[in-house]
């Protein structure tokens, strides 16, 4: 065992750990048994890199980490009102689609977040 075997296993433990944080996310989408657990290992491959891709872009989209946050509170509220309420696939994609969408696009519209705030008074002397 060499230090580089140790990084590699550390590095693999968190693809898993990132994968198991998806599980949520795919099961407030939809409940069939093959698209979540090939998404899965789809998140196992690719989620590291996709979220560093991510990161790197929030330095570019102001208003991404709201969008991300507003993801979230879709998907769970989705997930908590399944037993009373079924939004099907289409529509909760659609809707996740559209929160990104639309903040990269107030990102790029408002790219440095000035435009929204108010002058304060000291602004004004």
């Amino acid at each position: 065992m060499t230090p580089l075997f140790i990084v590699l296993l550390v590095i693999e433990t968190s693809d898993v750990l990132f994968a198991f944080d998806s599980v949520p996310a795919i099961l407030g989408i939809t409940l069939n048994p093959t698209i979540v657990y090939t998404s899965n290992i789809f998140s196992i491959l690719g989620l590291r890199a996709l979220y560093f891709a991510l990161a790197g872009c929030m330095v570019m989209f102001r208003y991404l980490n709201q969008g991300v946050t507003l993801i979230l509170i879709f998907v769970g509220a989705k997930m908590l009102a399944s037993g009373f309420i079924e939004i099907p696939a289409v529509i909760a994609l659609g809707a996740i689609v559209f929160i990104l969408v639309a903040s990269i696009a107030v990102s790029v519209i408002l790219p440095d977040g000035k435009a929204c705030a108010k002058p304060l008074e000291t602004d004004l002397k």
